[in-house]
Formats: C-alpha cells, sequence, structure tokens
C-alpha cells in the first residue's frame, strides 16, 4: 500500500513496486483513503508519507497501520527531523528523492523483516528505526 499526497510519485512507486514483483494493493492520498485500503486489503506492508495535505500525519497513520492492523510500515520524507521518536512503529525511513534501487533494496528489507523478523543491513539511503535494534517480542511474523 501507498500513503502519498503527490500524485505522480504515487504512480512512479507503484510502476517501481509493479515491476519489483509486489503487489500493490493500493494508492491513498489521505488518512481516509489509507484506512479505507487498510479496512478492505489488510497490506503487509505501506510506504507512508510524513505529511499528508488533509492534516492526518504519516506518524498518525503509521500508528495506527501497525497497532489496528499489524502493518509494516517504511516512512517516505523529505523532513527527517519531523519523524517522531519511536518512528510509531515504522521500520524505518526514507528520504526523498530517492531512486528506483532504494526502493527496491527497502521493500526488500522490509520483506525480510516481515516474514523472518530478522533485521540485516540496511540499505543506502534507509533511516533505520532505534526499535529495530532489540524488536518488541509481541509483533507477529505473517
Amino acid at each position: 500500500m501507498i500513503v502519498e499526497d503527490q500524485a505522480i510519485l504515487a504512480m512512479e512507486l507503484e510502476l517501481v513496486l509493479g515491476d519489483a514483483g509486489c503487489d500493490v494493493v493500493g494508492c491513498a492520498m489521505d488518512r481516509a483513503g489509507a484506512f479505507e485500503i487498510a479496512d478492505r486489503e489488510r497490506p503487509m506492508l505501506a510506504l507512508v508519507d510524513v505529511n499528508l495535505l488533509d492534516g492526518m500525519t504519516g506518524p498518525q497513520i503509521a500508528q495506527r497501520l501497525v497497532s489496528e492492523y499489524g502493518t509494516a510500515v517504511i516512512f517516505l520524507t523529505a523532513n527527517p527531523e519531523q519523524i517522531p521518536e519511536g518512528f510509531a512503529g515504522a521500520l524505518g525511513a526514507v528520504c526523498k528523492p530517492f531512486d528506483d534501487q532504494t526502493i527496491r533494496a527497502v521493500v526488500a528489507f522490509a520483506s525480510r523483516f516481515i516474514t523472518d523478523r530478522t533485521v540485516g543491513e540496511a540499505p543506502r539511503k534507509f533511516r533505520l528505526a532505534p526499535w529495530l535494534k532489540t524488536p518488541p517480542a509481541g509483533i507477529p511474523s505473517h
């Protein structure tokens, strides 16, 4: 799932992820769209922009996706200083601008974490969430 209010960037991400073999279950530009997709699809992974135009920030969406849906979250941001301490449960953040190779590497990293609960070396341009150094025991694998 992609939550990004810049339509061109969301479409580009959808193409990159599709080319990488990912099944993108939906793209949302705001909170309502994000939770509509989450209710319907129960995504395993969401790429979430930190700042959205509707006033609901990415960290608030991420926290709910993690706690209510068990979704792993990666933040997309041009403003990493706006990510809250603890990353609101997200695995980490990719700083904009990014390239296709970075997105593929970050999704592969997240997929390994979702499947195996292992944390390997973080991809370049990826800021790993501090909590991943000692992951909480209560997070189930998919």
